[in-house]
């Protein structure tokens, strides 16, 4: 194991948390079994933390900070740490994502991050075999904590019928991942619209694309290819990006009718647990 007290607590987010949580640790007198024991998990889920084995989540902070009086140190450390275990492409769009005003998407394979279950998105991270998946849907559920600010960004959604349609993760994923869509239809700052599969051909057939806006900012687009994702604040490619959003809200269903439409789906596809699931891998 590695000895914490070479880390480089310069090198990552990740190696000052656990740089930190040593030093504060050894501060208390406790060794590492002792903390566990006051929050409630492993002397060795200690160890691993302190030696960068281990992503720390929120909730182990929040109960490091009460257990050491650390006045949220580790809980403020946590969304670096989180941040930095985002793959390094797709890091300045989260950062910049976390400062928008307001969020305009079309999402034609997946449901979109900021929306996703846990198990949903531990299916879809999954499929990258990445070296820590707990880290990675960690790391993509604390990119949600933007929606629980006060006054958390505008977001209009325009989700393909398609990915109502794929069973990412199996039926009983899915069925929890459009329940929990559903929840989103009643809060006045979210706008989900579904592009049912008669719209035929549509705007953006080449692909999902997110279009974010900034008090004082220019606006940003948005996409992604197989390896990388690609921001853009060129002006010409923003009006383009607008013009296309516009045609597909106006082409997909209402706000009440897409609402309905997953409420549909939901229970006529994946409510029948009454039949063994069926998988398939490509």
């Amino acid at each position: 194991m590695a000895n914490v007290q070479n880390l480089d607590p310069t090198a990552s987010p990740l190696d000052y948390y656990g740089w930190e949580l040593r030093r504060h640790r050894e501060a208390a007198g406790l060794k590492q079994g002792q903390l566990g024991e006051i929050i409630f998990c492993t002397g060795s889920l200690i160890g691993q933390i302190e030696t960068t084995k281990k992503v720390p989540t929120r909730d182990f902070s929040e109960r490091v900070d009460a257990a050491l009086g650390t006045d949220g140190l580790f809980s403020r450390l946590v969304g670096l740490v989180l941040r930095s275990q985002l793959p390094s492409w797709f890091q300045p769009y989260a950062a910049m994502e976390a400062k928008a005003t307001y969020i305009s998407t079309y999402q034609a394979q997946l449901v979109y991050g900021l929306l996703q279950t846990e198990e949903y998105a531990r299916a879809v991270l999954a499929t990258g075999a990445p070296d820590d998946l707990d880290g990675l849907v960690a790391a993509s559920l604390e990119r949600q904590r933007i929606l629980e600010r006060e006054q958390p960004p505008l977001a209009c959604v325009v989700v393909d019928e398609a990915t109502l349609l794929r069973p990412i993760g199996g039926r009983d994923v899915m069925r929890r991942q459009l329940a929990r869509l559903l929840e989103f239809t009643r809060h006045r700052w979210m706008h989900i619209q579904v592009l049912p599969n008669s719209a035929g051909e549509h705007a953006s057939l080449a692909g999902s694309f997110n279009l974010l806006r900034f008090d004082d900012d220019p606006d940003i687009v948005y996409t992604e290819d197989v390896i990388s994702g690609h921001m853009t604040a060129s002006p010409e490619i923003v009006r383009e990006a607008a013009l296309r959003y516009a045609h597909l809200q106006a082409a997909a269903l209402s706000v009440e009718e897409s609402a309905a439409l997953i409420a549909r789906v939901m229970e006529e596809r994946y409510g029948d647990r009454s039949q063994p699931e069926e998988r398939t891998v490509a």
